[in-house]
């Protein structure tokens, strides 16, 4: 994680990020996300990489759809960010990489005006329209329809500064209220709350940008009235192995010494679809460079040995790295130099 991150978040390659350009393509996006997750010692294969990809796509343009103010676009960053800082807490030296970043972007954005945040919001939205891959956690909440597009939300907090919906007001020639009159807003609608912080540290109150597997947005989940759960007591058959499995990699799996120029791997994350593994062994045939490892809970003495002989890549010294770094103009050669 600390070799990622200090790898994202590295002064040469933030000041050209945040240099005034064109937006990026996809195939360019997708370029930087894969050199950014292949910092650390660990390899994706093609097909994970794409899976990973549409994963983190489809999650930026779930936070800009639900952005309640074209500004709160720096809130959701500033969540991110503060969220970064905690996993690198224990290291000074990237912690204060993520700082200056955050600084930086404070400096950049938080002078742009409230149409030039709008201007940059619906950009956004223009590159991310037709992207519609469904994500198992949307759907589970309901916020995803089956065919990958969003499902918005007629109720909750109004963005800050903004009136509840459903009252007219009429004025007169010298500025006086002189008539009301209420109409059906089509939703349920409250005040809003309190602005977020858009300071180095402090209460951002916005949710979105925090860890959506683990936090729970009322305004944002539908619960249906009635829910009936069908228990299933069939025995699950790999329970066992994956047990014992378990029981291995945590006492009895001694790491074995074995010298080998390079300490990277490549790992398959899903391997359950036949396209997956087809585009794995044409990548792989591509760039012999990794070995593959692919785990299964019923091959349990060939899975140990594997594991075994992985740990022990891991406990050798590692290489120092290429210190040769000639930085150039182009994002992605510069990410060719972290």
């Amino acid at each position: 994680m600390n070799g990622i991150v200090g790898a994202m978040f590295s002064k040469d390659f933030m000041d050209e990020l945040l240099k005034p350009q064109q937006l990026y393509s996809h195939r360019t996006l997708k370029t930087v996300l894969t050199r950014i997750a292949h910092a650390s010692i660990m390899r994706l294969n093609p097909a994970s990489m794409d899976r990973l990809y549409e994963l983190v796509v489809m999650a930026f343009k779930y936070q800009i759809f639900l952005c309640p103010r074209p500004k709160d676009l720096l809130l959701i960053t500033y969540n991110h960010i503060d969220t970064i800082r905690e996993l690198v807490k224990d290291t000074p030296v990237v912690v204060n990489q993520v700082g200056e970043t955050h600084r930086k972007i404070i400096e950049v954005y938080s002078s742009l005006s409230e149409g030039e945040f709008q201007l940059l919001r619906q950009t956004l939205l223009i590159f991310f329209q037709d992207m519609h891959v469904r994500v198992s956690l949307f759907l589970k909440i309901q916020v995803q329809n089956p065919n990958g597009r969003f499902a918005l939300s007629t109720s909750g907090p109004v963005p800050h500064g903004i009136d509840v919906p459903g009252l007219i007001r009429t004025f007169d020639g010298k500025g006086r209220e002189v008539r009301r009159s209420e109409f059906p807003s089509g939703g349920s609608y409250s005040s809003s709350v309190r602005e977020g912080c858009f300071e180095l540290h402090g209460d951002r109150v916005i949710r979105l940008g925090t860890d959506m597997y683990t936090v729970n947005h009322p305004e944002e989940t539908h619960t249906p009235k009635h829910t009936f759960v069908k228990t299933d007591i069939t025995p699950n058959l790999l329970a066992k192995e994956e047990l014992n499995l378990l029981a291995r990699l945590m006492g009895s799996m001694k790491a074995e010494k074995e010298p080998k120029a390079e300490t990277g791997f490549w790992i398959n994350l899903f391997t359950t679809d036949q396209e997956e593994e087809e585009a794995g062994a044409s990548g792989l045939a591509e760039e012999p460079l990794f070995e593959v490892i692919h785990i299964q809970a019923m091959q349990d003495e060939q899975v140990t040995t594997e594991l075994a002989r992985i740990a022990g890549q891991f406990a050798e010294e590692e290489p120092p790295g290429n210190l040769n770094s000639s930085k150039g103009d182009d994002l992605l050669a510069m990410m060719d130099d972290l």
